[in-house]
This record gives C-alpha cells, sequence and structure tokens, in this order.
C-alpha cells in the first residue's frame, strides 16, 4: 500500500493497512458507535444535518492533501493518517541518539508514552466540548464553516492518538481510548486532564483567541512529539501539524479582523483616543482594551499547559527518546544535554530572577520560550493594523508571572509588566487586566448570527481571501438542508 494515500474503502480510511490488520480494524470498529454517540451529543449543537464545505484529506502529501465537498458532519470521514515513514530514521535525542526509530513500545517506555499520547488525545475532543455552543452566534458562514473545520480536525486528531492506543498499548490502550469518550470538559466529576481545556468559550472572540494560543501550545507539544523515538508517534504528529496550521490560521486572522474592523469604526466616527471604551463600544466593536484583556488571559491559561519550568518528567522523557525539544534536528548541539544549561525565571527573595539550570530539566521553559517568540509573530501583524490606522496603542503579551496556576509563578500576583504586588492590590485591580463580567456581557451583546451569504457581522471585518478561492458570496454552510 502507497503510505501517501488514503485508503476510503474501509469504514475507517486510513494510510496504515488497517484492511490487514484485522484486530486493531475491529477495535476501531468497536470504538467507532461511542465516538459517533459522543459527537452528537457533544458536537457543534444545533448544526449537524446542515451541509458544510470541509476539506477531508485524501493524501499526506503536504503538497497536495485535501479536497473540498460539503458533508454533514456526523457523515464526515474520521480516519487514521500518518506521514511517509522515513527510511532508516534514527532517534534524534536523547540516550538513545543514533540508534534505529522504535516501531514497538520498548517496554521499559510504556507507561511515560501512553501518558502523553492519553494527554494528548485528551485535549482533542475537550476543544470541541468547548466550542459546541459557538455555532449558534457565528458572525458569518465562512466564520461558521471554520468552526466547523477545526471541531472535525479535533475529532480527527482524537482518531488518530486512539488508534496508537489501539494498536501499540493492548486491554491498557482501550481502556485509556474509551476513558477519552467518558470525560468532558468542565465537568466537576470527570473534568478533562488539563486545566485550559476545562474553561469556558463563551464567545468568538475567546474562540479566536483560543486558537491562535491554546492551539498554538498544541503545535508545540506536537513538534516534540514529531522528534519522538517512537516512530508511528512522530509520523501521526507530523501530519496533525499539517492540520492544525489551518486553526491557528483561523485565530491570527480572526484577531486581525477584529482588530482592523474596530480600527475602521474609530476612523470614521472621528474617535482619536482608542481607550475611551464607551465611545468605541456604542459603534458595535470590540475596544482594543479589551482585546488586550482577552489577550491575557488566554495566553497566561497558555502558558500553564507547559508545566512547571523545571521538570525531571520532561528530562526523562528527553533522556528516553520519547519527546524532544521544538525542531530538534534543526538545533546545534550533541542532542544529549548532558553538561548544558539554560536560563530559567525563578521566584528568588521576591524577585523575578533569571538563573541558569541544568538544560535537561529546563526543557518545559525552553519550549515554553519558543512559544512566547511564535506568538508574538502574530501581534506584529496586529499592531501593524493599529499603526497604520494611526493610533498610538500596541498590543502586548503579558510578562509570564501574570496570572499563573503552573510553575514558579502560581503563588504570587504580577501586573503585566511583572511588577510583583500584594493580594489586595490584585483584587483591587484585576478588572484593568482580565475580562470582567461587564465584559463578557458587552462581547455576548455583539454575538448576534449572521447567516446570509457574503454578509459579516458588525464587530469582524471580512476576510481577504475565501476558503479554496471561493468568492465572497460562497455558501460556505448550507443550514436549511
Amino acid at each position: 500500500m502507497n503510505d501517501m494515500h488514503v485508503d476510503y474503502s474501509t469504514k475507517i480510511p486510513n494510510n496504515v493497512n488497517l484492511s490487514e490488520d484485522r484486530q486493531v480494524l475491529k477495535a476501531l470498529e468497536g470504538w467507532h458507535p461511542g465516538y459517533i454517540d459522543w459527537w452528537n451529543d457533544m458536537g457543534p449543537d444545533g448544526f449537524q444535518q446542515s451541509l458544510v464545505y470541509l476539506r477531508t484529506a485524501y493524501s499526506v502529501d503536504p503538497r497536495g492533501w485535501a479536497k473540498f465537498d460539503y458533508v454533514k458532519m456526523p457523515d464526515y470521514r474520521w480516519g487514521i493518517l500518518l506521514a511517509p515513514q522515513e527510511e532508516n530514521r534514527v532517534i534524534p535525542f536523547g540516550e538513545n541518539f543514533g540508534q534505529p526509530a522504535w516501531q514497538e513500545v520498548p517496554g521499559e517506555h510504556r507507561a511515560t508514552l501512553r501518558r502523553l499520547i492519553v494527554i494528548q488525545g485528551d485535549t482533542e475532543p475537550a476543544s470541541v466540548e468547548q466550542q459546541r455552543h459557538l455555532g449558534k452566534t457565528a458572525p458569518s458562514l465562512y466564520d461558521l464553516r471554520n468552526l466547523f473545520q477545526v471541531n472535525v480536525e479535533e475529532g480527527r486528531h482524537l482518531w488518530a492518538m486512539v488508534y496508537l492506543l489501539q494498536k501499540y498499548f493492548g486491554r491498557d490502550g482501550r481502556e485509556e481510548a474509551d476513558e477519552l469518550l467518558r470525560r468532558r470538559s468542565g465537568d466537576a466529576d470527570s473534568p478533562r486532564m488539563l486545566g485550559a481545556f476545562n474553561e469556558a468559550t463563551p464567545d468568538w472572540l475567546s474562540f479566536f483567541m483560543f486558537t491562535y494560543f491554546t492551539d498554538r501550545d498544541g503545535k508545540m507539544q506536537l513538534h516534540s512529539l514529531a522528534q519522538s523515538g517512537f516512530d508511528p508517534l512522530s509520523r501521526t504528529c507530523r501530519f496533525m501539524l499539517t492540520e492544525e496550521a489551518h486553526h491557528m490560521f483561523v485565530g491570527e486572522t480572526g484577531i486581525s479582523r477584529v482588530v482592523q474592523r474596530t480600527c475602521e469604526a474609530m476612523q470614521a466616527a472621528g474617535i482619536s483616543d482608542p481607550t475611551d471604551i464607551a465611545r468605541v463600544r456604542a459603534l458595535g466593536v470590540v475596544d482594543l482594551p479589551t482585546i488586550q484583556k482577552k489577550l491575557n488571559l488566554h495566553y497566561s491559561l497558555s502558558l500553564d499547559l507547559f508545566g512547571s519550568e523545571v521538570s525531571t518528567n520532561a528530562a526523562n522523557a528527553f533522556n528516553a527518546g520519547i519527546k524532544g525539544r521544538y525542531k530538534e534536528t534543526a538545533i546545534d548541539d550533541d542532542h544529549r544535554l548532558q553538561n548544558a544549561t539554560y536560563p530559567v525565571l525563578k521566584l528568588i527573595n521576591g524577585k523575578v530572577t533569571r538563573v541558569d539550570e541544568p538544560a535537561l530539566t529546563a526543557l518545559n521553559m525552553r519550549l515554553r520560550d519558543d512559544y512566547t517568540q511564535d506568538c508574538a509573530k502574530g501581534l506584529l501583524r496586529w499592531n501593524k493594523i493599529i499603526a497604520l490606522a494611526g493610533y498610538d496603542i500596541r498590543l502586548e503579551l503579558p510578562n509570564v508571572a501574570f496570572h499563573r496556576q503552573i510553575g514558579e509563578f502560581r503563588d504570587i500576583h504580577a501586573t503585566p509588566d511583572g511588577v510583583l504586588i500584594d493580594d489586595a492590590t490584585w483584587n483591587r485591580r484585576k478588572g484593568e487586566w482580565l475580562p470582567s463580567s461587564g465584559d463578557g456581557d458587552f462581547i455576548a451583546s455583539l454575538m448576534t448570527p449572521v447567516t446570509e451569504t457574503g454578509v459579516y457581522a458588525s464587530w469582524i471585518s471580512p476576510p481577504k481571501v475565501g476558503i479554496d478561492n471561493k468568492p465572497g458570496d460562497f455558501e460556505y454552510v448550507k443550514i436549511d438542508t
């Protein structure tokens, strides 16, 4: 079988020869009804029978891998898609550096690999659950379609992890696969595993922030796992990254369009002070200070996903050859890190201080730094829109000590500029830095659905180009079907 192309002749599309792997095929077919029940219960609410113009992978060749067509979401062909196998691939880091990549799970690393796969798998259905009500307030059919594309691909990423669990982890893997369908985002008794995936996504600005910041954490984690010495995991994550790029595109361009519309409305109304929140809001757009608050919230929540700055678990996973660094093979060092150091921010004597730690235990900090640099690129584009409109205000990433629940800064309060403050000051001023209930109510008041082709809500600009080069009035979602 050509592992570049996808076989659609079975119930579960794949490029891993499932038809000749009867045991795994049977296990996945047994899991499939529970997945469809989950999708119908927890997937996009109110649109399961709508025809949506979605892309589906027919190949894993990044030069041309997707076709577009109308499909009802429950009929979407979720499948198992791995990037092509690299001949003679070796483990690119750790104590096993240079040895042949594993095609089966090494017994001594079984528990660590399973946990990493389960954590990654758990994030995928969580975001679908968080976003299930957003369709009812979509600002356009274009945006509605993008939401659903993100949702079905998160569902496919769940399938990707479940395949690894079913094929390589036996009964344990089957039990974990069932658990992935049992947990629910925000549930008091069975929440999702990571905090950011139990937060509400109440509005479209939150959705754009989530797909920009939180999906970008996913990108960094997938890049790290794509370096793995366990080759099936590496191949799985490499193709997931191809799909994940669209999710971050939705976030970056979504925020760009919100900023663009706000600047246009302020210019048209002759508003020179973008911090005059009442006047700006009266125009039916989101003021820039509130966009900054939303940014502060989602960035800080996403930083927590990287875990503690200093971590023996991360060191052990690297040493074992299980999880590498961002773009590991492009880094110019020995890929073992036995004597290397890396600067880490710590709280010492009440001050945020940079200290050198062993690079092995500072891997989370390094990945988080890579993430911050990647996040900054979008802010350059958003600030360019603001500057071109003639406004002297900038969107900024808050200090890493701001609003943290995990790591070095979890027990302190800091301003977005990194100034340490006491509890009383924080409680008095946090509404200046994080969205208040009033901010949420205002944003919610803008969230009225727009379902006419080629029309957009008052608070967001149209995109520069359509999906699949479609014209501006293309019917991306046929709601009345």
